[in-house]
């Protein structure tokens, strides 16, 4: 919220600079996004009055000028400017200046005569309109000399822009801000005047009817004002307007919307004439209810939307806006001020839901206090009467069912210091909670608290507790240590494992890339996924961003896939990714949320082939301390090519695929290029990966090495023969590495030849040739028995 420090200071007195109350202000717990002051650029420039003028001796367009700005010597300027005359007044940018845009003046000479600077006009101030400005700014003969003229033309004005949290509303009002600046300054504060009279001896009570029929709104009071003279508002208004980021309209709209920014409570004028029925009604509207609200919109209703209705007709929409139906016009004689109560989750919902978020709309959903309602109409009445805008009549219309009371909280003055670590006076705290309105007695050791209505949001000891300590000043409060018992911090198993498997990940060249877990329904027929498949049943979102982020993941394929092609179309020659994400998986029941499954997935496309990434995978195994690892051939995703894909198994349960991605989805996602993907489970990763460490000691007797190349069908598995490998070669079978995979002219057309080294050794005794080929014997007829296998 923008709060003009001008206006600030009708209701405190304030005599620090802007920027030093903005820090004032956030040390006692107000926000400040920004100090905005205009005319920071201008420096050194003042008024001064032209004593003489005289032709530049060798310069047919340029004049020297002598001017009075206040001092005891006549500065000199030299000037190419023609509009001025001797007498008049102007802008003066003195030795050492600065104007708009890093403009630096400096004196100088022109054409061989010293000029002490250069008179400015209202372009070079940076205060000109749109029209072009020829010429010096001439200022009013009364102006005094000598003056900066960021004060003489009102450029020094400061503008706060503060973030005012959903529980303090009371703070969406210059009023507001202007209680805190004087509880933050120790300085009393003003409340502005709304003492009037009514001029017209009509009452309101004798041609209007109100009927609430919704608890929705929780207070309603209209009062009447006739022979209205619509007219602009006067300039102090407009420009406190202007300055709080409103357009100013005419005197009427502007006062609604002046005492809004005043005092945090939005009203609303109808012209009279437009409540034809004589009754206004606070319902809901029909649902598929059509209604044209202020802005010219067409908005579609609906039965949770509270309106305010001309008897049947509707005229404005609760809390956020009014009707184009009933607005104010020039020719507008009598008018009504609507001011209210509306309940907040209400006004919020109905808000998002049509899309049209107000000033009004924005102050009603904090849930505003119902007791602020007579005082701003007081004060709307009040400025009717002191613009001679109009005459108010007689009587209030006042519908105000469950009337809201101030509460009362008992704390310990003795407790606060305990739990702030701090040594305040009970005295010290009064005076800091009565600056705050927070009305305070001291029994024995007790605060008796009188809690204002406009502050809802303090109920417990501990808000008490934040208020004495902000007003204190939160630098004020010294640093201790924590007390009592306390638990050492640290990451739990999971985060460990997955800082391995990032820094894996990382070092096995990868970059990590995030996606949205949101996707559109259309990735399911890109990733070629059959129409039964349960993957489609995704979890969708009730209010999505778009089509494109209507559904919950159910596979990370589709945000890989769209990663690569980003980088594929950006013409980059490869690209190595990795993702650490969820998908979502609904449940069968659906009073249950959906299963979050983390998955890791990895994705190349380049100078890489199926063995890199089997690789990277065999990797993290590894670190990760995983066994019973293994890959089995994957032909059923349709998303993956049949023959270059393989399924990942924990002893019998499954981790997760990887291989080539089928080429017609990398077709579908613009890339021409071979894609790998593999998606992991982390869930089931993590649960068998073990981290504990086991050394041994250096082997003292020797190994035993055998080579073999066996030939094989080209459909048998390279996990096949590694299996058989270790189970027959036993505790004797140290390690064994494939070195080689062959096929060619040497070797049928449908073979293939697979060569390993095999080391052998234990750990008691040299091995003897003769128990090495026993074991490699066995090895071989099992290979040759079960596979067909045939040593080359």
């Amino acid at each position: 919220m923008k709060v003009p420090v001008k206006w600030l200071k009708d209701y405190v007195n304030i005599d620090i600079a802007p920027k030093e109350l903005g820090d004032k202000l956030t040390l006692s717990g107000s926000k400040v996004e920004e100090v905005i002051t205009s005319g920071d650029e201008i420096q050194n420039v003042v008024t001064g009055k032209l004593m003489k003028i005289e032709p530049h001796p060798d310069a047919e367009k340029l004049v020297i000028c002598q001017l009075n700005v206040g001092s005891e010597e006549l500065i000199q300027i030299v000037t190419g400017a023609n509009n001025m005359k001797e007498g008049d007044i102007v802008p003066v940018a003195l030795h050492g200046s600065s104007l708009p845009g890093g403009v630096k003046i400096k004196k100088g000479k022109l054409r061989g005569i010293v000029s002490n600077g250069m008179m400015c006009s209202e372009e070079e101030l940076g205060i000109a309109g749109d029209e072009p400005v020829h010429g010096l700014m001439i200022l009013p003969q009364d102006t005094p000399l000598g003056k900066d003229i960021k004060e003489v033309l009102g450029l020094d004005s400061a503008v706060i822009d503060f973030e005012i949290t959903s529980n303090r509303p009371d703070c969406l009002s210059v009023v507001g801000m202007a209680r805190e600046t004087a509880a933050t300054l120790g300085v009393p504060y003003r409340v502005p005047e709304s003492v009037f009279t009514p001029l017209s001896k009509d009452n309101i009570k004798e041609s209007l009817k109100i009927e609430v029929r919704d608890n929705l709104c929780r207070r309603y009071m209209a009062r009447g004002v006739k022979n209205i003279t619509i007219a602009p508002s006067p300039a102090w208004m407009q420009e406190k307007l202007m300055d709080a980021g409103v357009r100013p309209i005419n005197n009427i709209v502007d006062i609604t919307n002046f005492v809004m920014l005043e005092l945090g409570q939005p009203m609303h004028a109808f012209d009279s004439r437009e409540i034809t029925s004589s009754t206004i009604v606070v319902e809901r509207a029909k649902d598929g209810e059509k209604f044209i609200t202020l802005d010219e919109i067409e908005r579609t209703l609906d039965s949770n939307v509270l309106n305010i209705k001309d008897g049947e007709r509707t005229v404005g929409l609760a809390g956020i806006m009014g009707g184009l139906n009933s607005e104010v016009k020039e020719d507008t004689k009598a008018v009504i001020f609507e001011v209210a109560n509306f309940d907040g989750t209400n006004i919020r919902i109905s808000s998002k839901r049509l899309g049209l978020r107000t000033e009004a709309s924005s102050r009603f959903e904090k849930d505003l206090d119902p007791n602020l309602v007579e005082l701003a109409m007081d004060r709307a009445c009040y400025l009717v009467q002191q613009l001679g805008a109009g005459e108010v009549m007689e009587g209030t219309i006042d519908i105000y069912n469950e009337k809201i009371e101030s509460h009362t909280l008992e704390v310990d003055y003795k407790w606060i210091n305990r739990f702030l670590g701090t040594e305040i006076s009970a005295n010290d705290m009064k005076e800091y909670l009565d600056r705050l309105e927070l009305i305070t007695e001291i029994q024995e050791n007790m605060l008796i608290i009188t809690v204002p209505t406009f502050r809802s949001d303090i109920n417990i000891k501990e808000d008490v507790a934040e208020e004495v300590a902000r007003i204190y000043g939160y630098d004020n409060i010294p640093i201790t240590l924590l007390s009592g018992s306390s638990t050492r911090g640290g990451k739990n198993k999971k985060q460990h494992l997955e800082d391995k498997l990032v820094s894996a990940l990382i070092g096995n060249g990868l970059n990590q890339s995030i996606s949205y877990s949101f996707v559109s329904p259309k990735v399911f027929d890109k990733i070629l996924l059959p129409k039964d498949s349960t993957l489609r049943n995704a979890v969708v979102i009730r209010n999505p961003l778009g089509e494109d982020y209507s559904i919950m993941r159910t596979t990370s394929l589709p945000s890989m896939m769209e990663a690569l092609a980003r980088n594929y179309s950006r013409n980059n020659e490869e690209a190595r990714l990795f993702e650490i994400g969820k998908v979502y998986i609904p449940s069968n029941d659906s009073s249950k949320l959906p299963e979050e499954r983390n998955i890791a997935t990895i994705g190349m496309y380049g100078n890489v082939d199926y063995l890199d990434l089997k690789g990277i995978v065999e990797n993290i195994i590894d670190i990760l301390g995983i066994n019973n690892v293994s890959f089995q051939r994957e032909s059923s995703n349709v998303s993956y090519h049949p023959g270059k894909t393989a399924a990942l198994y924990i002893r019998k349960e499954l981790v997760g695929i990887l291989g080539e991605v089928h080429p017609d989805v990398s077709d579908n996602y613009g890339i021409d290029s071979r894609c790998f993907v593999a998606e992991i489970n982390l869930d089931v990763l993590f649960n068998a990966a073990n981290l504990d460490k086991k050394y041994s000691s250096l082997p003292k007797f020797p190994a035993v090495t055998r080579d073999m190349a066996i030939i094989v069908d080209e459909n048998v598995l390279v996990q096949q023969i590694q299996d058989i490998i270790k189970k027959q070669g036993g505790s004797m079978l140290e390690s064994f590495k494939l070195f080689d995979v062959y096929k060619g002219s040497q070797i049928p057309a449908d073979k293939k030849s697979i060569a390993y080294s095999l080391v052998y050794r234990l750990e008691h005794k040299t091995l003897t040739d003769e128990e090495v080929n026993k074991v490699h014997e066995k090895i071989l007829r099992s290979l040759e028995y079960q596979l067909g296998a045939q040593l080359r």
